[in-house]
Order: structure tokens, then C-alpha cells, then sequence
């Protein structure tokens, strides 16, 4: 999906402070990046039901191992959220979307069948929500971006430069 993936990881690791420790992995959010994401989600959803906080988007992101490269899309994808259907962005928590677009973002990428499944089960579990909530979220947001998941590349290395500034 990425062209020069090791390089990518290693630029993410030293900017991002993403597994900087090296005996930790690069499968969840730094604390800058928790920092960041909260902020934003925040602001793009601003409902005061559940709203985001750093301690919940360390416990999702440790729970479901949330990689930079889900993070980054899962901004991207919230970024085509605020231009394309900002209202859908008005009836959803932070704190949803926050967990929402990390799967579908994590499923865009890594769910490759049965070896490699994501379930809605598992990241209910990560986000303290029951299955049927998780669904619903899932259908609620692929329909609020009409299933438009494919992104180019540059569009992820625009959203790390934007996160190293």
C-alpha cells in the first residue's frame, strides 16, 4: 500500500515518538499524537455527550493497537467528513468518532479475511460500546462517506507532515 514502508516507520518513529522505546511496537498512539487527536476530534465534533479525552483514546489505541498509518487515515477520513458531510460530523461524540474511524480505518487496512479479521465485537470491547452500538456507528459512517475508503498515498503523507508540524 505504501511505497518505502520501512523508511515511513522509521520517520514516524523518530516525529511521532511512535515506538520510540524500542521495546514497545508501533501499535499505539504516542502521547503527542493522543494529544493531537483529541483536540481535533474534538473540535470536528464538538457534542458534549462523551466527549473525547486522552485517557480514553490511550486505553482504545493500547486495546486495539492502533497503528500510524490507521491513525493517519483515520484523519484523512475525517477531514473528507468535514467537507463532504459536515452534518453527520454534528450528530456524532468525539469520542465515537474517535473510535469509528480508527476500525474503519484499521479494517481498510489489515482486515485480509479470516487470518487477519477485524471484528466489531473486539473494538466494542476497546471502546467500552456493545457490538450493536459498534455496528450502527460502522453503517452511520460509511453511509456519512459514501463508502469512499481508498486513499492515495499522498494524501496519508500529507496528514504526517501535518502531524510532525
Amino acid at each position: 500500500f505504501l511505497p518505502r514502508h520501512q523508511q515511513l516507520s522509521e520517520r514516524v518513529r523518530k516525529r511521532l515518538y511512535y515506538g520510540w522505546d524500542k521495546d514497545c511496537g508501533l501499535d499505539n498512539l504516542s502521547s503527542p499524537v493522543a494529544d493531537i487527536a483529541v483536540e481535533l476530534l474534538q473540535k470536528v465534533a464538538p457534542s458534549p455527550i462523551r466527549r473525547l479525552q486522552k485517557k480514553y483514546v490511550s486505553h482504545v489505541s493500547r486495546e486495539a493497537c492502533i497503528s500510524p498509518c490507521s491513525m493517519m487515515l483515520a484523519l484523512v477520513y475525517i477531514e473528507r467528513l468535514r467537507h463532504r458531510n459536515p452534518e453527520y460530523l454534528q450528530q456524532i461524540s468525539s469520542s465515537d468518532l474517535f473510535l469509528i474511524s480508527m476500525m474503519v480505518a484499521s479494517k481498510y487496512l489489515y482486515d485480509e479475511g479470516e487470518e487477519e479479521e477485524v471484528f466489531n465485537d473486539e473494538w466494542g470491547a476497546a471502546g467500552k460500546v456493545d457490538v450493536q452500538t459498534m455496528n450502527t456507528l460502522e453503517m452511520n459512517f460509511l453511509s456519512a462517506i459514501d463508502w469512499s475508503l481508498y486513499t492515495d498515498p499522498r494524501e496519508l503523507f500529507e496528514v504526517l507532515s501535518w502531524l510532525e508540524g
